[in-house]
């Protein structure tokens, strides 16, 4: 008997170092790939694009999200004017937050707000006129609206406060006097320019002031027009968060804290439980006399 015979036909073993299966396999690859051709509609590796032919789509995808970016996220405003130094300066840029406004947040005290014109306060300002390259990058936020008639201003006080100012006095809101020295211009007084007051601000509406008090139209000059010189929240672009430019100017522009000194709130934040303590106080009296009542019958 043979030793390490196999059974079945005496074939050469189908092993890859085999010459004869090298050659052979090598044979029927190549008569494989000749139908193999894009032309043909083979399985071969297609070349990718080039660059340029990439370059008008990632362009189309660039300007959707900034289009997108700048309708409800954040928006570019350029400064026109020197009302709100020296927080801002003309000139400089800052971001404006339009996503919270989305969600129901309204414009809170001590925020630097952009706003569009509630009527008749830009009246005499000359309108721009930009050329058609400014108009579309400012339509889709990489350059600050020059048509827009748009005003930045501190917020002072808010629907159900009751501000004034007198004549060598400080901003009082809600009994509380207010300490502007860390964000109006150097050597403006608070009001000394126009005094004003006291005021009750009709709700979803807010005051509004330069931090250059003497160098600001804001709501103390407009009280003759409709709305008393209050702007409505609906008016409201959103919230100015940062000055993007120019970069040495880079900062952000937080709540100064004099607008969160206790007390300030207390008007506001007691009506609803004051009015509710009043009219539950007749019901109360209601049924103590009628259980007495009950009692001495009994």
């Amino acid at each position: 008997m043979a030793v390490g015979a196999r059974s079945g036909y005496e074939e050469p073993e189908d092993r890859p170092d085999n010459p004869e299966n090298v050659e052979s396999a090598g044979a029927t690859d190549r008569a494989e790939g000749d139908g193999d051709s894009p032309d043909d509609g083979g399985t071969a590796q297609r070349k990718p694009r080039s660059f340029w032919k990439e370059l008008p789509l990632l362009i189309i995808i660039a300007l959707v999200l900034a289009l997108l970016i700048k309708t409800f996220l954040v928006q570019a405003f350029s400064i026109p004017s020197d009302s709100m130094q020296n927080t801002l300066q003309r000139g400089d840029r800052v971001l404006v937050d339009k996503l919270t406004p989305w969600f129901g947040a309204e414009p809170k005290r001590g925020e630097v707000v952009v706003f569009h014109d509630p009527g008749g306060w830009l009246e005499n300002t000359q309108a721009a006129n930009p050329n058609v390259v400014q108009k579309f990058l400012s339509f889709i936020g990489l350059m600050p609206s020059a048509e827009e008639k748009d005003l930045i201003k501190r917020v002072i006080a808010v629907g159900g406060d009751t501000v004034e100012c007198k004549k060598d006095g400080p901003v009082v809101v809600n009994g509380k006097a207010l300490d502007d020295k860390s964000f109006i211009f150097p050597g403006n007084t608070p009001c000394n320019d126009e005094p004003f007051g006291p005021i009750q601000i009709p709700k979803g509406r807010i005051w509004v002031m330069g931090d250059h008090r003497q160098n600001s139209l804001d709501s103390r000059y407009h009280q003759a027009l409709p709305g008393g010189g209050t702007v409505s929240n609906d008016e409201v672009v959103g919230r100015a968060i940062v000055v993007a430019w120019p970069i040495n100017r880079w900062s952000t522009l937080p709540v100064p804290k004099t607008f969160d000194q206790p007390g300030i709130n207390a008007a506001t934040g007691l009506a609803p439980g004051a009015l509710g303590v009043a009219g539950a106080l007749p019901i109360v009296l209601w049924r103590r006399r009628k259980l007495t009542s009950g009692r001495t019958a009994g």
